[in-house]
């Protein structure tokens, strides 16, 4: 009996046919303007992209343009590469325009499909971005598809690894740019890093269009992109400052408990500037110059150490670890830190390890990243599984396109055996077999190491004659699948194996040349051995095609239903014939999982014997379900891990607006100042409550955190004695001096130089502040699970307490920059632009190996040759002529130390 939903379908067609259809009037449309696009001359062809970009500055839209647009690429990729889309590319590369995820069988052509929508998002000049999983893919499709981008005069860049910031500016600024995941995400953390808008490299996020969709958004996506810092921390600076602590006696410093301050005297920065002289660790002629502002820092923060916080009330030393007590329950709270360098301040006062401060400096998940784009697109063969998952994460349909020509290929039942060694001895009986008709094998198996174990049983049987692929050399990889195709081929490949080059049947005719003509130059004798080695390929794929093609023969079940479908996908191209087979064992993950114990105990009650298989379709059925529950599970884990991120990606997003906002700012004095007002409205509002008695005040404390945070010693005292005094006059005083005050300063400064340093101040400040916010977060995420416990929702609670912590660090961003600039004086020479540590670490964890795919890989955040000064041409005591030093280098001073452990310590 037929369902009502299934007499609908039959009908009218799945939803995804209808769409599908619904693009058909469109593709019409795009054919019959064939015959005039032929007629064009190249030129006439090519000025259509200015007519379409004068349409648009008109007020048409992108989707007005799509078929006459569309006609203009087709012909022009006949005519630059010889490829005319069939009409089933046109209807992907539309649903590709529309924002959603074109799923298209290997072979059917999805890096041509990509050039449609993509000359067509490129129009309004804001840059295209099509996104490939590795540097060689890139670079390759780059190459090949800028042939029809630039007849239509279109640029076309590429950002791979180890470009230096110019590269990538121009790359970026071109119309069309090719480039992976990891190098995108990393370019915009570095671009947040960055002092001057004028060294940020990307201008935005348009339109993406993501090649192996499935494999960037949801398999990389389970683990973030991180930068850090460079992994030497600074222990020996916390221990240098800790020993000054020492030597101070009771008049260099001031300490309120009551409000939990502490402070130097006159006599004690006096002290302090002396101590840091004779360690060589002092600049300038005042503490409180500008560059001395991380010096300051420290020393507050070794100061409370040493005379607020006490061991064993705050704070225990346990396991060569500090760990905060909660001064209302007095319970230890592990996995929390005083934020800011304190703790790193307590650890070095306690002689324990010290934990390297502000380890991440960013970090971005790819979920996160690609939400960005005003518009998101993708293509792969396998999508259709995690349909629920792009929908749910990024908004994106999956529709499935029509291959051009019906697929032959014959998918057979799975064969399950009792053990893995009967198993791979079937295996390798196949192979043997197929070999013999001349049938090209392709065989998948879950792991190097099993595809190890495989080569060793086919050397035993005398196969020999085989190659085995891994994802870690991609141009090898596609050479190698580009051949795969040849009769009687065995590649045996890890199932991430061979994406993005097609395995034809007889080979790649266009590799082949590449790599045995490479050398030699164009003439008759090349063109004569180019013939010889395309009928040879020819002749080789009719010998493939009456073997029954390409035979995909798998040794497991993946836990994801996809990755069966890739590796499946391989065969059957372009209405090729085909055959795949997936070979199993009660031994195998899976089978584990799905409780193969009992099974076993019935088969051999059953009288399986040894080296017989079972096949029936219900198994395969039962091991759908199986995978349909694992992938179910899977995406619960990435969408809870999603819902924190989103926390923190809330937070990420205001403050690198914030501070393109300040990079952008010509004159930051008004900012600056509405900062300086809300300190003094919290001061005030602190010691002064409100409808309070005079004599409530507390007008000590008002005092003394006017003279730490403004750095005026005003008679607050005084005033409050006057008769008919308001809190709101005593505010207005205050106001009014520290605004005179820091005229003054600005009038002194000079008007080039004041906004350059409240620029500094202000961009440093918040820089430092957000990576201390970030390890915050890290160790929140860490304990905030226990909260469970207590019948509270951890994400709630997470949620409520970022919220906080995020609050009291843009009020503590507030006192910061006031307090410096309040402090900060005019010295001879002006201060360097302020950088980021110029080496930095990426990192991004493969989530099946858990391998780091970087390895701590050391970049950098400028050209690296800019600014380098030769070794003979730098004066030791002159360090305005050493130029820029790399951290590593002995420091040109003569100390015989790095620069990073010398002058370039504390940059």
């Amino acid at each position: 009996m037929v369902s009502f939903g299934g007499l609908v379908r039959k009908i009218f067609g799945s939803a995804n046919e209808r769409r599908v259809r619904g693009l058909q009037p469109r593709v019409d449309a795009i054919n019959a303007l064939e015959a005039e696009m032929k007629a064009l001359s190249d030129e006439a062809l090519r000025g259509k992209t200015e007519e379409f970009r004068k349409q648009l500055a008109e007020g048409r839209s992108l989707d007005d343009l799509l078929v006459p647009a569309f006609a203009v690429v087709r012909e022009a990729a006949r005519r630059a590469i010889g490829l005319r889309p069939f009409d089933v590319q046109l209807i992907g590369g539309m649903v590709l325009h529309e924002g959603s995820i074109s799923e298209m069988k290997t072979g059917e052509g999805k890096t041509l499909v990509a050039t449609l929508p993509t000359y067509l998002n490129a129009l309004p000049g804001k840059g295209v971005h099509v996104v490939t999983v590795n540097d060689y893919l890139a670079r390759r499709d780059a190459q090949w598809m800028s042939r029809v981008y630039g007849f239509l005069g279109m640029s076309t860049g590429i950002i791979v690894h180890g470009l230096s910031d110019e590269e990538r500016r121009a790359a970026y600024a071109c119309d069309i740019t090719y480039a992976t995941n990891n190098e995108l995400g990393f370019d915009y953390l570095r671009d947040n890093m960055k002092y001057e808008r004028g060294q940020m490299t990307q201008r935005g996020h348009h339109y993406a269009i993501v090649d192996e969709v499935d494999s960037i958004l949801i398999d990389e996506a389970r683990t973030p992109l991180i930068i850090s810092g460079p992994l030497e921390d600074r222990s020996e600076l916390y221990n240098t400052i800790d020993a000054f602590m020492a030597r101070l006696e009771e008049g260099d410093y001031e300490v309120d408990e009551k409000q939990r301050t502490a402070t130097f005297t006159e006599e004690g920065t006096e002290k302090m500037e002396n101590l840091l002289r004779e360690a060589k660790l002092f600049r300038g002629e005042s503490l409180y110059d500008v560059e001395n502002v991380a010096i300051v820092h420290h020393l507050n923060n070794a100061l409370k150490a040493h005379r607020l916080f006490q061991r064993d009330k705050d704070y225990i030393v346990r396991d060569d670890e500090v760990v905060i007590i909660d001064e209302f329950t007095g319970r230890m709270m592990p996995g929390r830190r005083f934020s800011d360098g304190l703790h790193q301040a307590l650890e070095a006062k306690e002689h324990v390890k010290i934990q390297p401060e502000n380890q991440t400096l960013a970090s971005i998940t790819f979920q996160n990243y690609f939400r960005m784009y005003s518009k998101l697109a993708g293509m792969t063969g396998t999508a259709s599984t995690e349909a629920e998952e792009f929908a749910n994460i990024y908004g994106l349909d999956v529709i499935e396109i029509p291959t051009n020509l019906p697929v032959q290929r014959i998918d057979e039942d799975d064969e399950v055996y009792r053990t893995a060694e009967e198993k791979f001895r079937a295996i390798v009986k196949e192979i043997k077999v197929a070999r013999e008709r001349g049938q090209p094998i392709l065989v998948g198996t879950t792991s190097i190491e099993k595809s190890e174990q495989l080569a060793v049983l086919l050397q035993k049987e005398g196969l020999k004659d085989f190659e085995i692929l891994n994802a870690r050399h991609h141009e090898r990889e596609a050479s190698i699948v580009a051949q795969a195709g040849r009769p009687g081929a065995v590649t045996i490949a890890t199932n991430m194996a061979g994406r993005g080059t097609d395995i034809q049947l007889g080979g790649n005719a266009d590799m082949r040349i590449a790599e045995e003509l490479g050398g030699m130059p164009a003439g008759p004798e090349r063109e004569a051995k180019e013939k010889a080695i395309r009928e040879d390929v020819q002749r080789l794929k009719e010998q493939a095609l009456a073997a029954g093609g390409l035979y995909v023969l798998a040794t497991e079940r993946h836990e994801s239903r996809r990755i069966d479908n890739q590796l499946r996908g391989r065969s059957g191209r372009q209405g090729d014939p085909g055959r795949s087979k997936f070979y199993l064992s009660l031994q195998d993950d899976l089978m584990r999982i799905f409780g193969s114990d009992r099974m076993d105990g019935m088969l051999q009650k059953l009288g399986l014997k040894e080296d017989e298989a079972i096949v029936h379709p219900w198994i395969n059925k039962a091991l759908e379900k199986a995978q349909k529950k694992v992938e179910a599970r899977n995406f619960d884990i990435r969408k809870n891990l999603l819902k924190y991120d989103d926390v923190m990606n809330d937070q990420r997003k205001v403050v690198f607006e914030q501070r393109i906002e300040l990079m952008d700012g010509e004159n930051l004095s008004e900012t600056v100042a509405e900062m300086r007002h809300d300190v003094i409205d919290d001061l005030v509002a602190k010691h002064i409550p409100e409808n309070a008695y005079a004599e409530q005040w507390d007008i000590e404390g008002l005092k003394e955190a006017v003279r730490r945070d403004l750095n005026l010693d005003l008679p607050v005292d005084a005033w409050a004695q006057e008769e008919g005094i308001a809190e709101d006059d005593i505010r207005t005083r205050i106001t009014e001096a520290s605004d005179k005050a820091f005229a003054e300063k600005a009038e002194r400064f000079g008007p080039e130089i004041m906004p350059y340093v409240e620029k500094s101040i202000l961009l440093q400040t918040l820089d430092s502040l957000w990576r201390e916010h970030l390890v915050n977060l890290d160790h929140l995420r860490s304990v905030v699970g226990f909260r469970g416990y207590a019948q509270r929702d951890p994400l709630n609670e997470y949620k409520s307490e970022g919220f906080e912590l995020f609050q009291a660090m843009l009020a503590n961003l507030r006192v910061v920059v006031t307090s410096q600039l309040s402090r900060v004086e005019l010295v001879r020479e002006t201060p360097p632009p302020p950088e980021m540590p110029r080496e930095i670490e990426t990192h991004h964890m493969d989530a099946s190996t858990g391998v780091d795919e970087f390895d701590g890989e050391t970049m950098t955040l400028a050209a690296a040759a800019q600014g380098v000064v030769p070794a003979e041409e730098r004066d030791p005591n002159d360090p305005s002529t050493w130029g820029k030093v790399g951290r590593n280098e002995a420091c040109p001073c003569g100390s015989g130390k790095k620069y990073k452990h010398c002058h370039g310590a504390f940059e």
